[in-house]
């Protein structure tokens, strides 16, 4: 089911290709302070209103983190924190991808860098389609406004055309297909 929604042009991510991995980079203002954002990027409360998984462990350089989806049977991953500056960057290893979070002051607001390292370049459209869709969604609730109403299909669609037949060899796993048919 597609729902009626625009897409904006400057929200999509930019894919730059490094050897064998995909390295796309999403930029988007957001109308809060960078410590509102910072909350919601790194408090338990509030990942689960934009963040595809939990996030378990140490809010500490070198800690070992434990990701699970919340909506799909798939196993836990695991992944590393790599940078905690707040209100500034966040930086960890999510499974095999890497995910670099900086903020910074634009007026009343924050702008926002999301930089997504993945370890394959054929998951590039479906990644960047679900880190889309998740920042989509962050900005709504940082707005105290329910989720995005676009879907990841939609979303998906655009990344296959932007990003190319080598940047999406790639679907959704298994699980969670089956999940969305539910």
């Amino acid at each position: 089911m597609t729902r009626n929604h625009t897409l904006a042009e400057t929200d999509y991510g930019e894919l730059d290709v490094a050897g064998d991995r995909a390295v796309v980079r999403f930029e988007r203002t957001l109308a809060h302070p960078p410590e509102k954002v910072w909350r919601a990027l790194t408090e338990d409360e509030h990942l689960a209103a934009w963040f595809p998984t939990t996030i378990e462990g140490d809010r500490a350089v070198g800690a070992d983190l434990t990701f699970r989806h919340r909506d799909v049977d798939l196993e836990p991953m695991t992944g590393e924190l790599l940078a905690f500056e707040p209100p500034a960057l966040l930086e960890l290893t999510w499974g095999e991808d890497r995910l670099r979070f900086a903020l910074s002051p634009e007026g009343d607001g924050t702008a926002l860098v999301l930089i997504a390292t993945m370890a394959e370049l054929g998951k590039a459209a479906r990644d960047g389609a679900g880190w889309h869709v998740c920042l989509d969604n962050l900005a709504h609730s940082l707005a105290g406004e329910q989720p995005s109403s676009v879907e990841w299909e939609e979303v998906n669609r655009g990344y296959r055309e932007r990003f190319g037949p080598d940047a999406s060899t790639i679907g959704p796993p298994k699980e969670w297909e089956e999940q969305q048919q539910r």
